[in-house]
């Protein structure tokens, strides 16, 4: 049986700022480099303040997706190097045991299927990379870093998915909720960007990264189910790997070895403390989401 898991990564809007930082949080539209300050480019000495309606929009949606919520929630760096990411590390959260993440081990039903909720994780956006020709030919790649400290919700499912189909109907559920609750508008241009894991039996399992749409998840669910398939009645070893979905060429294609948490080297953000959530308050946020979406 194949499985399907999959990462939602989704722009908070309605924000007034960016997640650590004052600057304005609707970036399009903007002359590159133009939205930017010595915190969300990283620059020495420079803290990050957390946005709590950023904080509270994340609540929202961890309730919403019926998740446990935890007494305290932490912040941590993840560190990695990328053009668009200036600090080399991106603030985010790490949660291996299902303690400290804003939401954990929750559910939505679609049609007759329950789809498990792993986590729900707050995290800064990195910036833009901006290729001149295709990204294959390009000489130079120009970085617009408008975008970098932007506030992203990560939804990560369990590989509870069987087919694209259920995955197309998911997503829509989805996208749906998060627009009645007036947190992400799923029609924005990069407002939401999805990673997948896909295994068929006797398979690793192997990760797509960096999907920007949904018609162009399901394609790539499509090739690399079929490639795995072909590999398996070859009985060539299908061998854990990340790939991404070239859109022009309709292909899945390796980009590099699967990392794991270990690569990352997760440690606390030390500048920003711990966040103790109040019970009070995420009751009256339970009452108002009863009475916008009917779940």
């Amino acid at each position: 049986m194949t499985k399907i898991g999959l990462k939602i990564h989704c722009q908070l809007n309605n924000l007034e700022s960016k997640l650590f930082c004052s600057c304005k949080a609707d970036y399009r539209g903007l002359e590159p480099n133009s939205n930017i300050c010595p915190v969300c480019i990283g620059l020495l000495g420079s803290l990050p303040i957390l946005n709590k309606s950023a904080l509270e929009k994340t609540m929202v949606i961890a309730l919403a997706l019926k998740c446990q919520l935890p007494d305290k929630v932490s912040f941590y760096r993840k560190n990695y190097f990328s053009p668009d990411l200036p600090k080399n590390y991106q603030i985010t959260q790490y949660d291996t045991y299902g303690l400290f993440a804003i939401g954990n081990h929750g559910s939505i039903k679609v049609g007759e299927k329950i789809i498990r909720i792993r986590r729900i994780y707050l995290e800064e956006e990195p910036g833009k990379l901006i290729y001149e020709g295709s990204s294959e030919k390009n000489k130079i790649t120009l970085v617009d870093y408008n975008s970098s400290g932007t506030s992203v919700v990560e939804i990560e499912t369990e590989p509870d998915f069987e087919n694209t189909e259920q995955v197309r109907v998911f997503l829509n559920v989805l996208a749906n909720l998060l627009e009645n609750l007036s947190v992400s508008d799923p029609h924005l241009e990069g407002a939401i960007r999805i990673d997948c894991g896909v295994s068929i039996p006797l398979g690793e399992k192997i990760e797509i990264e960096n999907i920007n749409s949904f018609h162009d998840l399901e394609k790539a669910l499509d090739f690399e189910i079929t490639r795995q398939q072909s590999l398996a009645e070859e009985k060539i070893p299908i061998e854990k790997e990340t790939r991404y979905w070239d859109k022009n060429k309709k292909v899945t294609l390796s980009v590099k070895s699967p990392k794991d948490e270990n690569d990352y080297r997760y440690f606390i953000e030390g500048d920003i403390p711990w966040i103790v959530l109040d019970p009070d308050h995420i009751d009256r946020l339970k009452k108002e989401i009863l009475e916008t979406v009917n779940f």
